[in-house]
């Protein structure tokens, strides 16, 4: 898969703002519309922090089901725009089909990155999901909370605006290998599972996600073979 240089803008900026202390510097993440273009088709627009934008793509694409590897996307192009950034993937031909139908079940513009927006009925939401494989050794409850209390410091840009979501994978012993972050949890996690994707060689491991376990996070965790989730929340029953 080759890649055009990530012509990114920066995932925060800086405002002045007023407190009892006076006048002080703030930093707020960014947001912007992102489309995601597959053969010359407009497949979706999510809104999404501009960073790390080809490892959304790929993460988004598994997700999304339009393929079942980072191997299937023969090229990532991304082109900013005046608004945002519009993401050109091209996949292989025998893929296309499974392309026309994914877009017949949904016309989606995911202001709010649900990930439901524009299913035609239950059904699509309720398919069944793949059966991750099986870990050799299961994480242990203090390699999960080693991971939990080192994430904070791994998120450098939640250290200055305080208002990002993270997803990371980390290995069986609790070592953080990969984070990501966007304003959008469902976006934070198709960023990490996109790197991990592009990887030859993946560690056994488990996803650590800084919000609540909803489906829809279970869901993405299905499609990239994740057989285990860390969710610092509480889980949501279905």
């Amino acid at each position: 898969m080759a890649d055009n240089p990530n012509n990114e803008r920066p995932s925060a900026r800086q405002v002045g703002v007023w407190s009892s202390k006076g006048e002080q510097t703030w930093h707020i993440a960014e947001e912007c519309p992102v489309a995601i273009v597959v053969n010359r088709r407009n497949y979706a627009v999510m809104l999404a922090t501009p960073a790390d934008l080809d490892d959304f793509a790929v993460g988004f694409a598994i997700s999304e089901h339009i393929v079942n590897a980072a191997d299937e996307i023969l090229s990532i192009r991304i082109e900013q725009n005046q608004i945002g950034f519009d993401i050109h993937l091209d996949i292989r031909e025998d893929r296309l089909e499974r392309l026309d139908l994914q877009q017949k079940r949904r016309n989606m513009v995911g202001a709010t990155g649900c990930g439901l927006c524009g299913l035609e009925n239950a059904d699509g939401f309720l398919a069944k999901l793949p059966t991750a494989t099986p870990l050799s050794i299961l994480p242990s409850v203090q390699a999960m909370g080693s991971a939990i209390d080192a994430l904070p410091e791994n998120q450098e840009l939640n250290r200055q605006t305080k208002s990002v979501h993270a997803a990371a994978w980390c290995g069986s012993n609790g070592n953080i290998e990969l984070v990501r972050e966007d304003v959008g949890r469902h976006n934070a996690v198709d960023k990490v599972v996109g790197a991990m994707a592009r990887l030859i060689n993946r560690s056994e491991g488990f996803l650590l996600v800084s919000s609540r376990c909803s489906y829809e996070i279970v869901e993405k965790a299905a499609r990239h073979n994740v057989a285990v989730i860390c969710s610092i929340s509480a889980p949501t029953g279905f």
